[in-house]
């Protein structure tokens, strides 16, 4: 299972978000995609940080008492942000994932996201892994 490397299961098309984009049009984005959260980049693609949907949900449940939802992703973001390399190992990251780490990490390929790798891609890879194992003989 160490051999498996995050690239071979990782979302290669993930959704982009830029700093000054409004938090309502994120939030459009994460929803149409289906996404729990998104990486957040600089002009050459470099990571800055992350937009998840519990930050949206926090910044447009106050706006919603006064209608007023002008909050832009950087307002809402997190800026220090956990990320992985497109060869790291699916088996570590599941270790990593065991505690009250993010859900969603950014992979990071020469200072660029390049995708994004969640706890169901980590689980697929895992459950393919496993049904490999009951299928080759010991």
């Amino acid at each position: 299972m160490d051999s498996i490397k995050i690239q071979d299961h990782m979302d290669r098309q993930p959704v982009l978000l830029k700093p000054d984009m409004s938090l309502a049009v994120a939030v459009e984005l994460l929803l149409d995609s289906k996404k729990n959260g998104a990486p957040v980049i600089g002009e050459n693609g470099e990571l800055v940080g992350f937009l998840s949907q519990q930050d949206c949900l926090a910044v447009m449940l106050k706006s919603s008492y006064h209608c007023d939802l002008t909050s832009t992703v950087e307002d809402c973001m997190k800026t220090e942000v956990l990320s992985v390399s497109p060869e790291g190992s699916m088996l570590q990251l599941a270790e990593q994932m065991l505690g009250a780490k993010p859900k969603i990490y950014p992979v990071v390929n020469n200072g660029k996201v390049v995708g994004t790798i969640n706890r169901t891609n980590v689980l697929s890879a895992m459950n393919t892994y496993m049904q490999q194992c009951y299928l080759t003989p010991a």
